[in-house]
């Protein structure tokens, strides 16, 4: 069977159906392949995608007020893409608050410039399509809302421009936002209810992250395509040979090296060693920013660079957090991490600083995992100081708490504990207002970090 193949086009309809088809593993892809004794990528008609959607060449244009008049949806109800789109995965995403997304992309004529490491680059017209949504009912996670619709166009000059759409109450469309949003989401759990806060990006906060260092598109590269799927056949296939054979890439790939092309590894493919999988959440929530010319900072976050040479494993920090020899990761020491200390907040602090408002509790746990099976001595947790510190009427009693064997040393005038300080051996009396210090000692062990509370008497 010969194959027909538009080298300067995208085949419209059948393109969308194929990869749709690809992407959800329908049931109705057993019976095309049936069909043929080889895989449908040959396609008959082509017309070109149109360039830029319904969206200006620039950010200058003007930008539809309604996600309808984008042109990348012809039901917003149903949410059904404009045939011109490909929805396409990717293998590790970007921590968004438990949102779940979709994500399409509106092909131009042309080439995408394919590079086997490091980012693709795209033609201007390119537009991508990404959608939120988020679970309100812990107990039913299928019951979704919602949030918000991203638009990225690749522009006329070379760069790229973002817009948030946000959507209506009965999703019967979705708005421009001028600027940035924040709102408090009501969740349904299995006890009662609780809020959480989802932060709408504004069109500047777009280029905070999609920079011209970072190549502009994230995530839509050879480490995150290079990802196998499969069919409820059973049959298996690749989403960058599939885009290969769509001849979307400037290059005819040779499919016999893929698997010797980078692959990032999920969380939960236990096939991979943590470090893969480690460096792969890196690779997607911090490479963006943490690269050579990016952000003020020592380590470089691409998976693209080797393990040594990322500067991660006892690679010097540009903040120290006030922590005593801090490192970005600190071998077997999850305390002095700092790079884990940053994931594992909601404080100002934060990584990554920008829409997030909650902790990606399975991230950190691997972050964690990772760092504890390298190797090195055992470290002390810091002591436990109860009550915590806050404003009393009357004096308190403290007790602070480590482990069997430990020696704790405190100060009461907001200074580093040291082995010549306050040896703990019974309840602290406090009666005026106090900065408690606490660091715990053992043989063979590293010291802790210091703990601390502040403890405020009276009015």
């Amino acid at each position: 069977m010969k194959l027909a193949f538009c080298p300067d086009k995208i085949c419209r309809y059948g393109l969308f159906l194929l990869v749709a088809l690809l992407a959800s593993g329908s049931a109705l892809l057993p019976r095309v392949a049936a069909a043929t004794s080889a895989p449908p990528y040959g396609l008959d008609s082509c017309r070109p995608a149109p360039a830029y959607l319904l969206m200006p060449a620039r950010a200058s244009g003007t930008i539809p007020p309604r996600l309808s008049q984008t042109g990348a949806f012809q039901n917003l109800s149903g949410l059904v893409p404009n045939d011109s789109l490909i929805p396409y995965d990717l293998i590790v995403a970007f921590w968004s608050d438990g949102a779940t997304k979709s994500r399409w992309m509106s092909f131009p004529p042309g080439k995408i410039k394919f590079a086997p490491a490091g980012e693709w680059v795209f033609p201007r017209g390119t537009v991508f399509v990404k959608h939120f949504e988020i679970a309100t009912d812990e107990t039913h996670p299928e019951i979704r809302r919602r949030l918000e619709t991203r638009l990225l166009v690749c522009d006329a000059d070379g760069g790229v421009y973002g817009v948030t759409y946000k959507w209506r109450a009965d999703n019967q469309d979705a708005d421009l936002l001028a600027t940035n949003l924040t709102e408090t989401i009501t969740i349904k759990t299995a006890t009662g209810r609780r809020t959480q806060t989802w932060y709408y990006p504004s069109r500047q906060d777009c280029l905070t992250c999609h920079t011209a260092n970072a190549g502009y598109v994230l995530g839509v590269k050879t480490r995150q395509l290079n990802r196998r799927f499969g069919y409820p056949s059973g049959v298996s296939d690749n989403e960058l040979r599939v885009w290969n054979h769509l001849g979307l890439l400037d290059t005819n790939l040779d499919e016999s090296v893929l698997d010797d092309l980078p692959r990032l590894a999920r969380a939960d493919d236990l096939s991979r060693s943590l470090a893969d999988r480690a460096r792969s959440y890196l690779d997607a929530n911090c490479s963006h920013c943490h690269r050579p010319r990016g952000t003020v900072a020592y380590f470089d976050a691409r998976y693209d660079e080797t393990l040594a040479r990322q500067n991660l494993i006892n690679g010097p920090v540009l903040i120290d957090e006030r922590l005593d020899h801090p490192r970005v990761i600190a071998p077997n020491d999850i305390w002095r991490s700092v790079l884990l200390l940053r994931t594992d907040t909601t404080e100002a602090f934060k990584m990554p600083p920008l829409a997030r408002n909650t902790i990606d509790e399975a991230g950190v746990k691997l972050l964690r995992q990772w760092i504890e099976s390298l190797p090195g001595p055992p470290v002390l947790p810091p002591p436990e100081i109860s009550p915590r510190g806050g404003k009393f009427d009357r004096p308190v009693t403290v007790t602070l708490r480590s482990e069997p064997g430990a020696e704790i040393r405190y100060t009461l005038d907001g200074t580093v504990p040291t082995h010549s300080d306050l040896r703990y051996e019974n309840p602290v009396q406090l009666a005026g207002p106090v900065i408690l210090r606490a660091k715990a000692f053992k043989p063979g062990f590293t010291r802790s970090i210091t703990t601390q509370e502040i403890f405020i008497f009276g009015e």
